[in-house]
């Protein structure tokens, strides 16, 4: 929200009030608090009349520090935050002189001037990272509009800001006004269904802004040197983390909101979904995937989207007899082709649903302030929301899904969760509803797989559309309603961007777009750029998504990138396994993986897939497709062809289907599977160690995983002149072997130490 009029004017009707003197600053045993003035005081007469703000600075866990803005502390509600699953009580040093006093959380620290002149400085060790000073924060009344607190905390030249949630707008959001609240807008336009408040900077530190309802962000856009985030109310809390790396800042982040646990391998598959709108049955389902295995194109998962319930009464969670007359039958055939089931779900209840009246008299769904149940058209006529803050509604709801997943289920897709009311809706726990909106989502899929752990424990999963700030404990995600064409394409590459650099580990899209009929070459494009993510789904509304129906090349390109992707394996599984213990990605921004490199800064139209694969997505129907290679000490080489291209330079290539630019960088090992006709399967055994451009006299270490998510082996692998040398330090390999470009040595059936000369 905009509250001045330029530099130098406020927006009728706006009086703003700004922190000009910190009047008292005290220590106060693990924190430092701050009586904040909004004018200097010069003599006792002007310590009468306000406003002041109260200021506390203090630190969650080590290398964050928070900071807590109180105008009024007793008038109105308590606010609802972010939840912190990580926090705790770091040590911290508190030091003071006469002009200023320090608050340090390991490498982190905040200076407070004392006296006139508002400034808090955020220091790592000697480098300042950003600051609030002149007119930085503020106490604005605005009439009807309400009361607000806004921050503006500093940005330095050439510095760039990411992140604020999935969003589909640019990259870079420097100039963009963002509004953290959750909305069914799709992928189109400037709205989200992941808001989560916290960006980061191309300087190697972030800002979590701790509040669960509606922030507004000004991105350098209402100062140009600043980003200003307010919130409507009498207070404001937020968080700085230290770098030095943006990796680091995210592992912070991840260690203070929660990590993600890891999903299972199968989830690492191709997904086939019946699509939204089109007509099916059990005999259409099973069709699909017997063409699919006819033609020799694994699958992994097969989802029911909504229709697998009548229509009008979703959810009830009950198989429309039409069309499956023997669910449990037939889940038991799919599950006997080695396939796993998921469902649609949302947690709407329609008033045709026969759960309904059962729902509305035990006081399960959402109430209007006269105690009757709050309804709507919006979506399922007359439906009702699941109120999740009661904990018998939810233990309700999770009952259905139990029942489920006793048929056969093996996952939920948790749909929706945005269209939450803000106005006329009374929550079973008294939760302000504006507070409660973002959250809802949290809580939805909270509930959701919390159930799923009961019953699979290490096997649970959703897939999710809407979530807020700390969700990635909840993984998967996808990216939501997207079109059939480049352009979206392209721009749900970003949301996923934006989505995983504020600590989302796992992450996906609709391969071919959500809304209309992909042309076959953009279909083909995106099989590529989908089976090159964390996780990959067919999806659409009115068409499905079965390749043969696309045309035959489509078959080609399916086939090839799935049985790529279950090569992959081994090392993607272990890029995951690794991300639930950092926190970073499995897909990550190009800055996020070489932050000192001022071309990465920008890039928006390839990523990294963990630190050794880099994906540049080809977004034209020609094939012609312009890509970044870093300077890695050493030439790239194409996984695919084989071909070397030098880093520290742009290129400019022409792919046919069944290629897109995919560059393992020099020096790497790459754990190459056995298999190629499924995702879950034995990594260690038969694996071959893929050897990229490594220097003679150096080494790369090499890490194999088990099904689990632990660590089957790992070891390194030595260079001298030709010689080759892997050695198993941890765990065992069987019937492994190494290769350097397309020479291969004689497979050892076991021990720890392999060499040969290539």
């Amino acid at each position: 929200m905009k509250f001045t009029d330029g530099q130098w004017l406020l927006q009728p009707g706006v009086t703003a009030h700004y922190a000009s003197e910190a009047y008292t600053v005290e220590a106060r045993d693990d924190r430092i608090v701050i009586l904040a003035t909004s004018r200097p005081i010069k003599h006792r007469g002007d310590t009468l009349q306000g406003p002041t703000l109260t200021v506390v600075l203090s630190s969650p866990i080590e290398g964050v520090v928070r900071v807590s803005v109180e105008h009024y502390s007793h008038s109105t509600e308590a606010r609802l935050h972010i939840p912190m699953v990580g926090a705790g009580k770091p040590a911290v040093q508190i030091t003071e002189t006469d002009t200023h006093m320090t608050l340090t959380s390991g490498a982190l620290s905040v200076e407070v001037k004392k006296g006139e002149g508002w400034s808090l400085v955020f220091r790592e060790g000697s480098r300042i990272l950003t600051k609030s000073d002149w007119r930085s924060l503020g106490y604005i009344q605005w009439g009807a509009k309400g009361n607000h607190v806004h921050e503006q905390l500093l940005l330095q030249v050439g510095e760039s800001i990411y992140g604020l949630g999935e969003r589909f707008t640019p990259w870079v959001k420097n100039g963009q006004v963002v509004e953290n609240v959750n909305k069914d807008g799709g992928t189109a336009c400037e709205q989200a269904y992941k808001s989560v408040p916290f960006y980061l900077s191309s300087r190697g530190y972030g800002v979590l802004v701790n509040e669960a309802g509606p922030v507004s962000f000004e991105v350098a856009s209402e100062k140009t040197t600043r980003v200003q985030f307010s919130r409507e109310g009498e207070s404001l809390d937020y968080c700085v983390f230290a770098g030095p790396t943006p990796k680091d800042v995210i592992s912070r982040l991840t260690a203070l909101t929660g990590r993600s646990p890891l999903p299972p391998a199968w989830t690492f598959g191709l997904w086939l979904t019946t699509s939204f709108t089109t007509q099916y049955d059990e005999a259409t389902v099973t069709h699909f995937i017997d063409e699919m295995a006819r033609r020799d194109m694994p699958l992994a998962v097969f989802h029911f989207d909504c229709f697998w319930m009548r229509e009008f009464q979703w959810c009830d969670f009950e198989w429309n007899p039409k069309g499956f007359p023997e669910p449990e039958a037939m889940l038991k055939r799919l599950r006997d082709k080695g396939l796993r089931i998921s469902l649609w779900i949302n947690p709407y209840i329609a008033q045709k649903s026969p759960l309904f009246p059962e729902a509305a008299a035990k006081g399960y769904l959402l109430k209007r302030p006269n105690g009757q149940t709050w309804q709507t058209d919006l979506w399922q006529p007359g439906m009702g929301i699941v109120d999740f803050t009661n904990p018998a509604a939810t233990a309700w709801y999770q009952g259905h899904l139990r029942r489920l997943m006793g048929m056969g289920v093996d996952c939920f897709k948790t749909d929706f969760g945005e269209r939450i009311p803000v106005e006329g809706v009374v929550y079973h726990d008294g939760s302000d509803p504006v507070e409660m909106h973002n959250l809802y989502a949290l809580q939805y899929n909270e509930a959701v797989f919390k159930v799923m752990q009961e019953v699979r424990g290490d096997e649970a999963v959703v897939f999710a559309r809407s979530t807020y700030a700390s969700g990635q404990r909840f993984p998967v995600h996808w990216g939501g309603d997207c079109w059939s064409n480049f352009e979206s394409m392209a721009e749900s590459l970003r949301g996923g961007l934006s989505l995983t650099a504020c600590g989302f580990a796992f992450w996906s899209h609709d391969i071919g777009g959500f809304e209309g009929k992909p042309p076959p070459a953009l279909y083909k494009r995106w099989i590529q750029f989908g089976l090159m993510s964390s996780h990959s789904r067919l999806h659409g509304s009115s068409s499905y998504r079965v390749p043969w129906l696309v045309d035959e090349e489509s078959c080609d390109v399916l086939r090839a990138f799935t049985r790529l992707k279950h090569r992959l394996m081994p090392y993607l599984f272990g890029v995951a396994h690794e991300a639930t213990q950092t926190g970073v990605p499995v897909m990550r921004a190009m800055v996020i993986e070489h932050p000192q490199d001022p071309a990465c800064v920008t890039l928006d139209r390839q990523y990294h897939l963990g630190s050794q694969l880099l994906v540049a997505p080809v977004f034209t129907e020609s094939g012609e497709v312009d890509f970044y290679l870093p300077d890695q000490g050493g030439a790239w080489t194409h996984l695919l062809s084989g071909a070397k291209r030098a880093g520290g330079r742009w290129h400019q290539e022409t792919h046919d289907f069944l290629s897109m630019p995919l560059y393992v960088a020099p020096g790497s090992v790459i754990p190459w599977g056995d298999t190629d006709v499924r995702p879950d399967y034995d990594f260690a055994h038969s694996v071959t160690l893929r050897v990229f451009e490594l220097a003679d006299g150096a080494a790369a270490d090499f890490v194999v995983p088990a099904l689990d998510g632990s660590i089957a082996a790992k070891g390194r692998v030595v260079r001298a002149g030709g010689r080759y040398t892997a050695t198993v330090s941890e765990g065992a390999l069987t019937q492994w072997s190494l290769q350097v470009g397309e020479q291969r040595s004689s497979v050892l059936a076991s021990g720890g130490s392999l060499s040969f000369d290539a």
